[in-house]
């Protein structure tokens, strides 16, 4: 691998907190690394329980330390911004920055879990937009496949416009207790967002998070998940 040219990096953001992107970086890394592609992720901010850090370094078999996965962790669920104030912590951005590139000289694919949505703020006058700009990196929107997701998605993509970045895709995330909307999110979606591609992920089950099922899932949604990444 050479290691002095950077890895090609996929921030995934959300529509809000708790859409399933988590799960997803996880089912890409595994698929990534199971195709032989060198991948690592991280989770630059994480608030309220380090289970998301400890998942995300399962999978990549221990290679990052909690702290490389997470250099920035807060024990209340807070925006970091907020968080950092309470705790008079300092969220230096050219820190983070210098961190995601070290990872990136590591890995020929870096996956970026952000933090809650487009909007939320890192620090002052800065916020997860603003880092994707920074990387001009490829970004996947998570959304929850469900009533409201229309508008959801058409404002972050809608956002996202503001910034340079190396290409848009969107996933919607189904959840257990669906609602009449989810036959048709993804048509409408595709319909209004071209030439945006909209893809679905089933619904994987409550124990979705636990390796042995990422693992399972994985082989099931082989060619889905390659399409994400193509």
């Amino acid at each position: 691998m050479n290691k002095t040219n950077l890895a090609r990096i996929i921030f995934i953001t959300g529509t809000d907190t708790g859409v399933g992107k988590t799960l997803l970086t996880g089912l890409l890394l595994h698929h990534l690394r199971q195709s032989g592609c060198h991948a690592l992720a991280m989770k630059p901010f994480c608030s309220g329980s380090r289970a998301d850090i400890e998942f995300l370094r399962a999978i990549q078999d221990g290679e990052l330390t909690p702290d490389e996965i997470t250099p920035f962790f807060f024990a209340e669920p807070l925006a970091p911004l907020v968080a950092s104030r309470r705790h008079r912590r300092l969220v230096s951005v050219p820190a983070v920055v210098r961190h995601i590139r070290r990872l990136s000289r590591r890995c020929q694919c870096l996956l970026i879990e952000g933090i809650g949505g487009l909007l939320v703020p890192l620090a002052r006058g800065f916020m997860v937009r603003d880092l994707m700009a920074r990387l001009q990196c490829q970004v996947i929107v998570v959304s929850r496949n469900r009533l409201g997701t229309i508008n959801h998605t058409l404002l972050t993509v809608g956002a996202l416009k503001a910034i340079e970045n190396k290409g848009v895709k969107v996933v919607l995330m189904s959840h257990k207790n669906e609602d009449p909307s989810v036959k048709s999110n993804r048509r409408i979606l595709a319909e209004l967002l071209v030439p945006t591609p909209v893809w679905p992920v089933p619904f994987l089950g409550a124990n979705a998070l636990r390796l042995k099922a990422v693992k399972r899932n994985r082989k099931k949604m082989q060619k889905s998940l390659a399409r994400i990444l193509a």
